[in-house]
């Protein structure tokens, strides 16, 4: 089940802003689902046109191409999607998530105890295996 992002009018919550669907494999996507923040604040009003449908786009493409059997067969496509806020900075901040999702996995039959037993570890998000994203060329170079 997808976690949602989605708050009315102007955003004061400085929590991540992220949805995230369980797969086989993992598309990141980074949208500008809210503008700019003034002063302090990092996100401000939802972006409509820029942020929610190109969201909306990618989650639809995610459902057919997992609901066709002959796409890709026996295979779940999930995503890992964040706000940009449409700024470049809050953007590189947030798409670190990536880097740190494939640095933590980690393949539990590679690493044994003394006593034979597998290590156990947190449940950690799968690498991401490709971004879509960002819709401004400054969130894209960073």
């Amino acid at each position: 089940t997808p976690q949602a992002l989605a708050v009315p009018g102007y955003n004061t919550d400085t929590s991540k802003k992220e949805i995230i669907i369980e797969g086989d494999l993992v598309i990141g996507g980074l949208f500008p689902v809210h503008q700019k923040g003034e002063g302090a604040q990092d996100c401000g009003r939802i972006n409509a046109q820029r942020g929610i449908q190109r969201l909306e786009a990618m989650l639809l493409a995610l459902d057919k191409i997992n609901q066709d059997d002959q796409i890709l067969p026996g295979i779940t496509l999930g995503a890992h999607i964040l706000d940009t806020c449409s700024k470049d900075t809050y953007a590189l901040e947030q798409s670190l998530e990536f880097v740190r999702a494939s640095l933590t996995k980690v393949d539990d039959s590679e690493y044994t105890c003394p006593d034979g037993s597998y290590a156990i570890h947190d449940d950690v998000p799968l690498a991401i295996s490709g971004v879509i994203g960002g819709s401004y060329s400054d969130v894209s170079i960073q």
